[in-house]
């Protein structure tokens, strides 16, 4: 086997949730660029769809496909499409999510479902869905996004912290449940990455973009923020044959800023 091998996932299915921007799109592009056959996952449609085709352009074997992760009905259908189109599952990124910076105390209810709901729920009803598939093609891996915010506490994220530590505990119970089917789950936890879910806190909190993208950064030994290229390499990591003795743990990907 030669080095290129590791990393070769010649039409392999790959499913990627959140795959219109930021994380997920930059994860899907990569999953393309190695032979993948990668099916596009999100709520926002047009800009799904754009995506795709735009990666169509370069000959790679993408689909866009609408699903609400926080919707069972959504997420069995997309089972249902894969199982008739492909037939198989091997890679599954559960990287939708969403934040809102606020404590408790300012939350509303609706905001903390939102927030749980499509972070930690949706994690939850694709896996339901697609790993009896996974499991009867020999098995997989799959890859939840989590935080390292779910690894220690943030500021006015009380919602998102809680919702990124379920992920990463979910994790390691669906690594203990389903390793016997071959099926290895594992997940990336990602620092402050430049990213439109990470520029939308800027205006949550009322803050200058550029001042809050610069503070971000402060105080990482690499002294920047993440791409969504560098995620996207610690999910290829873990969605190849690299990564085959490794299931139940946590790759921070964040510069070193929790060190």
């Amino acid at each position: 086997m030669t080095s290129q091998d590791y990393f070769e996932l010649e039409d392999k299915v790959c499913v990627v949730t959140g795959a219109a921007s930021g994380i997920g799109l930059a994860t899907a592009t990569l999953l393309a660029e190695v032979g993948s056959r990668v099916i596009l996952l999100d709520i926002n449609e047009e800009n799904g769809r754009k995506a795709a085709a735009e990666l169509r352009l370069n000959d790679y074997k993408v689909e866009f496909v609408h699903c609400d992760v926080t919707n069972a009905d959504d997420c069995a259908s997309v089972r249902n499409h894969i199982e008739e189109n492909y037939g198989k599952v091997d890679v599954l990124f559960n990287n939708a999510g969403v934040i809102r910076r606020k404590t408790v105390v300012d939350l509303e209810e609706s905001e903390w479902d939102l927030v749980i709901d499509v972070s930690l729920k949706g994690v939850y009803l694709l896996s339901k869905s697609l790993i009896p598939l996974m499991s009867k093609n020999g098995g997989g891996s799959i890859i939840n996004t989590g935080s390292g915010w779910g690894l220690k506490g943030g500021d006015q994220a009380a919602a998102y912290c809680a919702a990124k530590a379920g992920v990463v505990n979910l994790t390691k119970a669906m690594a203990i449940d389903h390793g016997p089917q071959n099926i290895r789950v594992n997940c990336i936890c990602p620092g402050d990455t430049d990213t439109p879910l990470l520029r939308s806190e800027a205006k949550q909190l009322n803050l200058q973009e550029d001042a809050f993208l610069v503070s971000s950064a402060k105080g990482r030994p690499l002294e920047r923020l993440g791409t969504p290229r560098d995620i996207a390499k610690g999910v290829l990591f873990l969605a190849s044959d690299l990564s085959s003795w490794i299931t139940g743990t946590d790759l921070i990907v964040d510069g070193g800023g929790l060190a």
